[in-house]
């Protein structure tokens, strides 16, 4: 008896393929969950961050107008219409707004790390004397009979269980040599680049 199933194989493949090739409501569900997200993250990123983000202007008022609601329902709402309109960009809309936020991610590693070190900085030149001598040949500047002032006082704070405002004052000081530093490399940098330029012509 003839197999009925027999030369049907082949038609039926490619239906299937068909039906394999689109993504599964559970992939489709996954995706919008992950746009959600981001347009919730970018609602509660610092607004001007936002306002130098390159996307369409009609998706990112939608995200500043939803930063202005206070209200919880509200902005309940709102999320739900700043994920449609994510849902709205292309990939290449989105890979330059993923990129954006990782280039913000790490740029908070690297403050926080900063911040770190300065904090160790500051409590190196609370138990070693010759932390000062360097500190003081990188910036001959420095007013150093405040700064010995200072660090007495941070001592005496630290001994007696005082309010730290001269540890804090001396932290301070740190931050603020730090930004001139990076403001004077940045500077440097630019006149390379200036240089680098005039070199091509």
């Amino acid at each position: 008896m003839p197999n009925a199933n027999r030369g049907a194989v082949g038609f039926n493949s490619s239906e299937f393929e068909e039906k394999y090739e689109r993504p599964s409501k559970t992939e489709l569900k996954r995706q919008s969950d992950a746009l959600q997200d981001l347009g919730t993250e970018l609602v509660n990123a610092p607004r001007d961050r936002v306002k130098r983000m390159q996307m369409p202007d009609d998706v990112k008022d939608v995200i500043l107008d939803t930063q202005n609601i206070k209200d919880h329902e509200g902005r309940r709402r709102a999320l739900q219409f700043v994920g449609k309109k994510m849902r709205s960009l292309d990939e290449d809309e989105l890979a330059v707004i993923r990129r954006t936020i990782e280039g913000w991610k790490g740029a908070s590693k690297a403050d926080t790390a900063a911040l770190h070190a300065l904090e160790r900085r500051r409590d190196k030149l609370l138990v070693d004397d010759n932390a000062l001598t360097v500190l003081l040949s990188e910036h001959p500047e420095l007013d150093v009979q405040h700064l010995r002032a200072l660090i007495r006082n941070a001592r005496k704070e630290q001994a007696e269980n005082k309010p730290p405002k001269a540890y804090r004052e001396i932290f301070q000081i740190l931050k603020d040599l730090a930004a001139k530093n990076a403001k004077a490399a940045s500077a440097s940098d630019e006149d390379g680049a200036d240089e680098g330029e005039g070199d091509d012509e």
